[in-house]
């Protein structure tokens, strides 16, 4: 981060925890909540990881290293994606945009080197490819909010409201891109570039009526939409299918890492747990047991306390229902509800009936 961009934050009146992480909040909290769904909410994400993946086998290699299909893709398009272990379990969900000569791959916080190395290993000596971590080069905002396609057009964006997600273009006055989609469910777009010209794009953004909003808010809708994330939601014992992924998978793409038991797990109609929204009487703490009865049904991974009550995620056995249904987690009781962020694949078909609360 550069000074001149924290001493802009500064001056808004951010309020950081640690050096070189985004800042916590603008101590403005109760008007960014109301921006995110009337008008446009900025949030700093420049400590997530950017990678660079540059050479003429660039698309063929992530297509067989990751969960999404990349061969057919064009450069402006981009896509969500999941990087899997041999077994299916997740590693992390990473955007990736595609450009003439480069795709650039913005991964979760403190993921970047991980996967770098991870697919390193996988680079044979005739291998096109070439990986470099960006990651503290490359700002990331995220514009969220109903007014954010007016703040894009005011930059130059000439991208439609009915643009698909991850289709993007470079904006030469800013030297950044604009890409559609914000990271979470609400309408938004999702701007990077060069750290160096950070501080103007985010003056020009805040210019234009966006709300600067801290991570704080971030967690919370975070998990209010169900975005998963690692070392939560993804984790070595949990798949892509059971992370609600579904749209970041192709099943017709051929083989990739992984891809032997996704399609199993898919075809077998195997998939044993799901994650879900949960609406909590009180806080709990990450990792403790879901119970309905006296039945371990399922653990919590993530907890918010916000305005309207404590929020969470969590992972519940499939068995054991779905929306509606009220379990405990040590003294608190938790509804089940379902999240935006979460798609289900053939399993939205077995959730159609009623569950009944306990």
């Amino acid at each position: 981060m550069t000074s001149a961009f924290r001493d802009l934050q500064t001056a808004q009146g951010a309020e950081f925890d640690l050096p070189q992480k985004p800042p916590l909040s603008f101590g403005n909290d109760a008007a960014a909540l109301a921006a995110v769904t009337t008008g446009v909410v900025l949030v700093d994400r420049s400590h997530w990881g950017v990678l660079e993946m540059t050479g003429a086998d660039r698309l063929r290699f992530i297509h067989n290293q990751t969960t999404n299909a990349f061969t057919q893709r064009q450069p402006g398009e981009g896509c969500d994606t999941v990087f899997v272990t041999s077994t299916a379990r997740t590693l992390d969900l990473a955007t990736v945009y595609l450009t003439e000569e480069t795709l650039w791959i913005v991964t979760s916080p403190g993921q970047d080197q991980p996967l770098l190395d991870w697919m390193d290993r996988y680079i044979f000596p005739a291998d096109k490819v070439h990986l470099a971590n960006r990651s503290g080069e490359m700002g990331i905002f995220s514009l969220i909010g109903p007014s954010s396609h007016g703040l894009v057009q005011s930059l130059g964006a000439a991208l439609s409201p009915e643009s698909p997600y991850g289709q993007h273009q470079f904006l030469a006055d800013l030297g950044w891109w604009v890409a559609v989609g914000s990271g979470l469910g609400w309408p938004g777009y999702t701007l990077f570039g060069p750290m160096a010209h950070a501080a103007e794009v985010w003056q020009r953004c805040c210019q234009a009526g966006a709300i600067p909003a801290g991570e704080r808010l971030w967690e919370q809708w975070r998990i209010q939409q169900g975005r998963p994330i690692p070392g939560a939601e993804l984790t070595d014992e949990v798949n892509p299918l059971e992370a609600g992924l579904w749209h970041t998978l192709s099943f017709d793409k051929g083989c990739y890492i992984g891809q032997e038991t996704i399609a199993r797990l898919n075809t077998y109609r195997g998939v044993k747990q799901q994650l879900w929204g949960l609406r909590l009487s009180q806080w709990a703490e990450p990792g403790e047991p879901l119970v309905l009865g006296e039945e371990k049904v399922g653990r919590i991974t993530s907890v918010v306390d916000t305005e309207t009550g404590v929020l969470g995620l969590g992972y519940l056995r499939t068995k054991a229902g779905g929306a509606g249904l009220t379990v405990t987690v040590g003294s608190a009781t938790a509804q089940v509800v379902d999240v935006p962020l979460v798609s289900r694949g053939y399993l939205a078909e077995d959730l159609t009936a009623a569950t009944p609360s306990t």
